[in-house]
């Protein structure tokens, strides 16, 4: 493969270029839009594929063709990435740039902003409340018996439309609520992660994990209350360093220096909020590629538990569903192994017809949990995906 890169005046709107059947990963303005697909690679191959890319770069940008993938939760599933025909990128700087592989044209077709049209919605649980609430019982019950420190228990809604979904307008709706979190789109699945699990940029690594929740209300005063009960909050506190240790742990062995925000800060997004702690290291030269990095964090105890292998026993005998890519990872990569990985979370899964949406969401169960507390808190994290496809 030949890719070519122009640059490109830099109002372009990354959600324009992936429009219905596009791709896209960006955050705050930054990231990667794409149109087409110049081929679609396996786990093993994408690295090497990206680096046997000749590419013509008719810019002074340090930029390169890149690969947008999926990690699914279970790390036995295939994970498949896509090269896209075109790649719009933008950066921190505001630089714009167009990246055309072999005969894709440099001719950007990016979609006009999508027109409001009416729809009809149904929303059902898939998972029956109470099974729900018994799985959390018995992951508690397993964490009280110290079987496991930690297990992250979900379920599973269905929306179902009498007409196809627009992805177009749901990912300028998911921009104008959760422009700080990471949005993407690829293959039919979507959201709006306010989650971090690695990035790569040189030698610097990064992680921004999360764990411990509490609502938003829209009231200022009020939401500030809950921020210090969660910060308060010995269950959520003993939830959130479970997630730290893990990934500081795993990768310390990686790294020349790796250091951490002594103390969990509240990180807010439009319906909840969270704890939030940023990782940041330097990584030593003979470092495994990122993908290697971020299948050996993914699922993080945020979304699988501690020990991992015991939670994720736990969650496939109680759950009763394949969560698929649900709390796996999102993200892109590079031919020079850089690249961002967001947890998948927040996030809707599209039928192939448009028509029906699946939504999963969950929450860490620890000795603490109420069962009655994890089903609103599963209630609150929803509302983002939620929101943003039925609203008009």
């Amino acid at each position: 493969m030949i890719a070519t890169t122009i640059r490109l005046d830099s109002s372009i709107d990354l959600n324009d270029v992936a429009g219905n059947d596009g791709f896209l990963f960006v955050r705050n303005g930054v990231g990667f839009a794409g149109r087409g697909v110049a081929r679609r690679v396996t786990f093993s191959d994408a690295a090497p594929v990206l680096r046997h890319i000749k590419h013509v770069n008719q810019t002074d940008l340090n930029v390169s063709p890149i690969a947008l993938g999926v990690l699914p939760f279970d790390v036995d599933a295939p994970a498949n990435f896509l090269i896209p025909h075109q790649t719009v990128g933008k950066d921190a700087d505001g630089n714009c740039w167009l990246t055309s592989i072999d005969d894709a044209s440099q001719v950007l077709e990016a979609s006009v902003a999508p027109k409001i049209q009416a729809n009809e919605f149904s929303v059902k649980p898939l998972t029956p409340i109470g099974h729900y609430q018994e799985a959390v019982r018995q992951a508690r019950q397993a964490v009280r018996d110290s079987h496991i420190t930690k297990a992250v228990i979900a379920r599973e809604i269905l929306i179902e439309a009498k007409n196809e979904i627009d992805v177009h307008a749901v990912l300028h709706r998911l921009r104008s609520s959760f422009g700080n979190s990471y949005r993407y789109s690829i293959d039919g699945f979507i959201g709006a992660s306010p989650e971090l699990l690695l990035e790569i940029d040189g030698h610097i690594i990064r992680s921004h994990p999360l764990a411990g929740t509490t609502p938003r209300t829209g009231d200022p005063e009020t939401d500030s209350e809950l921020a210090q009960k969660l910060i308060l909050s010995m269950k959520d506190q003993v939830e959130h360093r479970v997630v730290i240790d893990v990934i500081h742990d795993m990768l310390l062995p990686y790294c020349s220096y790796l250091d951490w925000e002594p103390e969990p800060s509240v990180i807010q997004v439009a319906n909840v909020q969270h704890l939030g702690t940023l990782i940041e290291g330097h990584l030593s030269d003979d470092h495994p590629h990122i993908l290697e990095l971020a299948r050996q964090l993914c699922p993080t105890p945020a979304l699988g538990g501690h020990p991992r292998d015991l939670a994720l026993q736990i969650i496939n005998e109680v759950e009763g569903f394949d969560r698929k890519n649900y709390g796996g990872a999102v993200g892109w990569i590079n031919a020079e192994g850089n690249g961002t990985w967001a947890v998948a979370i927040r996030c809707a899964e599209l039928s192939h017809d448009r028509k029906s949406a699946r939504l999963i969401a969950g929450g860490g169960i620890v000795a603490a949990s109420d069962p009655d507390a994890e089903l609103a808190e599963t209630q609150a994290k929803f509302q983002a995906m939620l929101s943003a496809i039925v609203r008009p």
